[in-house]
């Protein structure tokens, strides 16, 4: 069991500290709203209100003794800074900053941050893929010309070997897991047989990705 503090409040870090504490961590909620520390405060171990740029409350709070803080005030660029720097300066062991923009993420990797998400983004853009492309179930960007995928198995492939498919070959993608139901088959062989409602997780360059949700 990990301790998480989640600072800020809104429709994100609400989802964040509600899932880590249904993961079974101790979760500290952050907001100097009074509404969401009580919208959150039975979904959490603690929750508190208290003003995040305030060192002294923030020093209050003990954030350097925890595994991970989640700072996922976005719009408020500003408050989103200065409570980066008061918990680099506290010595917080690992920080996750959520950035408005990208000159925001330049900002806050500047200054300490160890990752930083673009909740928006990354949504809009897995709504993109699986709208271009209709077996396309999820997408995750490695990189920027690179990203991993589930794709559901088309009708085409049900009853072949991947070897059969070769998706290496033909599309340049490489096959690293396929789930079937609950199970999850890790570094498939080629002789695996492709039934019918499996999920290829698949890996490669964004623009061989396109080129197969064209083709399927």
């Amino acid at each position: 069991m990990k301790q998480y503090a989640v600072i800020g409040i809104g429709r994100f870090g609400l989802s964040v500290a509600k899932t880590l504490y249904s993961m079974g961590h101790d979760v500290l909620a952050v907001d100097k709203d009074h509404d969401r520390i009580q919208e959150i405060y039975h979904y959490v171990t603690h929750a508190v209100e208290a003003d995040s740029t305030d060192e002294d409350a923030l020093k209050a709070l003990g954030l350097r003794n925890f595994d991970a803080v989640v700072i996922t005030i976005g719009s408020d660029i500003q408050s989103s800074i200065l409570t980066t720097l008061l918990c680099k300066e506290m010595g917080v062991k690992f920080i996750v900053g959520k950035a408005h923009n990208e000159l925001h993420a330049k900002v806050l990797y500047k200054i300490g941050v160890d990752k930083v998400i673009f909740p928006e983004r990354d949504m809009g853009m897995k709504l993109a893929h699986s709208l271009a492309s209709y077996n396309i179930l999820d997408y995750i960007e490695l990189a920027s010309e690179y990203s991993l995928v589930e794709l559901s198995a088309i009708s085409e492939w049900e009853g072949k070997s991947l070897r059969h498919i070769d998706m290496r070959r033909r599309f340049g993608l490489n096959v690293v897991a396929i789930k079937r139901g609950q199970d999850i088959l890790i570094s498939p062989k080629g002789d695996d047989i492709i039934n019918r409602d499996d999920i290829l997780v698949v890996i490669g360059r964004n623009n061989d990705i396109r080129r197969l949700g064209n083709k399927t």
